[in-house]
């Protein structure tokens, strides 16, 4: 009998011992998972689509940080509409971070909000900003006018489709005037008295500001485009390769240079014969890489650079003409005149000429006139 129950007594013990093992094992089991899920959903709080923006390497402690106080902030996102609460983001202490790719000043913004170009759409007070633009145009053509050239633009503009966009800036402040005309009210209108197109283009056709439009048309008000057509002119440009362009002038029309002329039996030229003397070089202007400043077209990438010469007050541009070539490579094979699509400088006096007709003749004016009008070729 003592043996039967000290053999009962360690098979009891044994089964105490195996049956606290279990519920050893089992109860390390579900800590481990519940640890596991809480890490995972603390990581998926960063990457999720509400803070995905945030996706940006920082210290593990300082995820750990911004995970907590997300959970312990109100939902972050409407359940009933889907939205972002930004407020509530914008309550919590983010992670440190600093971008060096970043553009200047918005080294600290996580990658995903940065956004460092802009454009000229128009959009809506209201709805989705996905169908505000019914189409997005490829192009930019801005013009610098007066009320007086009204008739003349708007002949000029009606050359172009809608896959360009329309910029007007005023030097005389009358604006209001031009709604009579339908495509004004989708155009953009900047109004500054008595200033030039290059003030302008400086001040509102920053490289990226335009960088939405492959090629930007910087032109006078006193062209005649009769026998202008934008799509042709640009399926041109692109078909060879000009970076820097303007269609060709008429004959004898208020020609300064032969470059410029129409040839008729082109579609296309790069290079010209000037008279004795004026060339240096073949591949240098006037002869090669250059047009005129009455109606330049710009890819986007040459603007980038050409934007970058214009001086802050430089007014009437003389001589950024022959500066344009530092802008590509090689000049005398990006830069061109456009034959076949040309047009016709009419010259009517403009807010530059009525400046330069009161200023001249007045010997003390002179050089303050220049200095303004001309660009500093030493500098470059």
């Amino acid at each position: 009998m003592p043996a039967f129950t000290c053999t009962f007594k360690r098979a009891n013990e044994s089964t105490r011992i195996l049956v606290t093992a279990i519920m050893g094992i089992a109860f390390g089991f579900f800590v481990g998972i519940s640890i596991s899920s809480v890490h995972l959903r603390k990581i998926s709080l960063v990457s999720s689509p509400v803070v995905n923006s945030f996706d940006v390497p920082v210290a593990e402690d300082e995820i750990e940080r911004f995970s907590a106080e997300v959970e312990r902030s109100p939902a972050v996102i409407d359940e009933s509409s889907g939205t972002k609460n930004l407020e509530v983001l914008g309550s919590i202490k983010l992670p440190k971070i600093f971008v060096a790719s970043n553009p200047r000043g918005a080294e600290s913004l996580p990658p995903g909000i940065v956004v460092s170009e802009s454009d000229f759409y128009l959009r809506r007070l209201w709805g989705e900003p996905s169908e505000d633009l019914k189409k997005k145009p490829k192009y930019l053509v801005t013009f610098t006018v007066g009320y007086e050239q009204r008739q003349n633009i708007n002949a000029a503009v009606k050359k172009f489709s809608d896959d360009f966009a329309i910029l007007l800036f005023h030097y005389d402040g009358r604006t209001s005037g031009w709604d009579r005309f339908e495509w004004s009210k989708n155009a953009i209108h900047v109004s500054v008295r008595k200033q030039t197109k290059w003030w302008y283009a400086k001040r509102f056709l920053h490289p990226d500001i335009v960088a939405a439009y492959e090629y930007i048309f910087i032109w006078d008000e006193d062209l005649g485009v009769e026998h202008f057509n934008a799509d042709r002119y640009i399926d041109l440009v692109k078909k060879y390769g000009l970076e820097i362009s303007q269609p060709g002038l008429e004959p004898n029309k208020g020609l300064t240079w032969e470059m410029t002329k129409r040839r008729g039996d082109k579609e296309v030229h790069m290079v010209t014969e000037e008279k004795p003397g004026w060339c240096s070089d073949p591949h240098l202007p006037p002869c090669a890489a250059f047009v005129e400043i009455m109606a330049p077209v710009f890819s986007r990438e040459a603007w980038r650079c050409v934007w970058h010469m214009i001086q802050n007050d430089l007014v009437h541009g003389w001589g950024l003409d022959f500066a344009l070539r530092r802008c590509v490579e090689p000049a005398h094979e990006k830069i061109g005149v456009i034959d076949s699509e040309w047009i016709v400088h009419q010259g009517i006096p403009s807010l530059g000429r009525q400046a330069a007709n009161a200023l001249l003749g007045q010997a003390e004016n002179t050089n303050i006139l220049l200095l303004h009008n001309k660009i500093r070729v030493k500098d470059i």
